[in-house]
């Protein structure tokens, strides 16, 4: 059973899915643009009975509300996500970042690496390789923050733009849910959140500048790490999922005939590999821990 709650952290009233039983090891979902953890849906099911899974909308996106003075930048999105789970008691879990999941999830590693168990990257980027030009309006906006590049950036944010980014690479888009970009259109035409949007555009440039500190936290802590890749994903190709190997050697790395939005129809391949992961985990710190 999925449950739908909100807490209430540092003035934003959080929306979240949870389930599964929190005695088994904890998997936090974050999820991306344009979407909430709608996106993870079907995912869910799938692993409840085995974890115990907790996904919540961002502040901007979904069901959550923020307070109106609240700034939005991706070091923001994580420290409230940081406060939400230590608010929600999770001392310990695993990761599964997608998109903008990703920097806001590897803040979160990097700030206290003995707390994420492991890393599920769904088409999360971490390396400049794995930018496509799809990115080049955006980069024009981080080179020249101006008017006219801001409001270029806004044909991202139209119904079509968002059906594009779940259909686009699927080789049969009948398997793509209309109510996926359908609710997340309606929550972006919400008054004002095309700016909250446009500010995260602009404020994606930090991101990359991090993506060094990402390199050095990877190298570092060597996390368990599993890619599951849309290969046909319009901005993030996939060498960016290749080049996690480069600081983490003993990735696995999975690539999926089909676009940005892979859970959309690839859930159940992608469910599999993730119970077969975590598994692997779970049972190795067992294992360590009896050693001990």
């Amino acid at each position: 059973m999925v449950h739908y709650r909100t807490a209430a952290v540092e003035g934003h009233n959080i929306f979240y899915r949870e389930a599964g039983n929190p005695q088994h090891p904890t998997l936090l979902l974050l999820h991306g643009f344009p979407t909430s953890s709608h996106m993870f849906r079907q995912l869910i099911p799938l692993l409840e009975d085995r974890f115990h899974v907790v996904a919540p909308d961002l502040p901007g996106f979904g069901f959550t509300s923020s307070p109106k003075q609240f700034k939005y930048t991706f070091d923001n999105l994580a420290n409230v996500i940081e406060a939400f789970t230590e608010t929600i008691g999770l001392k310990r879990y695993a990761i599964y970042v997608f998109d903008y999941g990703a920097p806001t999830g590897f803040r979160l590693a990097m700030a206290h690496p003995e707390r994420v168990t492991a890393i599920i990257s769904q088409n999360g980027n971490a390396y400049e390789e794995g930018l496509s030009t799809g990115w080049n309006p955006i980069q024009k906006y981080w080179q020249e923050p101006n008017v006219a590049n801001r409001a270029a950036l806004r044909a991202f944010l139209t119904p079509e733009s968002t059906k594009w980014q779940y259909v686009h690479g699927v080789p049969d888009e009948s398997l793509v849910g209309p109510e996926s970009y359908t609710l997340d259109s309606a929550l972006l035409a919400r008054p004002g959140n095309d700016e909250i949007q446009l500010d995260l555009f602009l404020n994606y440039a930090s991101n990359v500048a991090l993506y060094p500190k990402f390199h050095q936290y990877f190298a570092a802590h060597q996390p368990p790490f599993l890619a599951v890749w849309g290969k046909n994903d319009p901005f993030f190709l996939p060498p960016g999922a290749d080049a996690y190997r480069r600081d983490l050697p003993n990735a696995e790395i999975h690539f999926y005939d089909t676009g940005h939005f892979a859970l959309e129809t690839h859930v159940a391949e992608i469910a599999t590999a993730i119970r077969a992961f975590l598994g692997r985990e779970v049972a190795a710190t067992a294992a360590g821990t009896a050693a001990g």
